[in-house]
């Protein structure tokens, strides 16, 4: 083989690779999408939070829940 031909396949080889992570991260990005959409940055934060603090209440039945959060 020549090193015409070989740098030839090396560029061939380098465009593919590229081609191939374009389409890959292309691919994930559509299949990897959340159904409901894309969550607010903000909202995320406040729950992550929320999270971490004690509770307030500890719920002893459906009624007691339902009564806390409004219904």
């Amino acid at each position: 083989m020549t090193q015409a031909t070989e740098e030839k396949l090396n560029n061939e080889i380098k465009n593919l690779k590229k081609e191939v992570e374009f389409i890959r991260s292309a691919f994930i990005s559509v299949i990897g999408r959340d159904k409901e959409g894309a969550y607010n940055p903000k909202f995320v934060k406040e729950i992550f939070a929320s999270v971490k603090e004690k509770p307030t209440h500890a719920f002893t039945n459906v009624k007691d829940f339902m009564s806390k959060i409004g219904k």
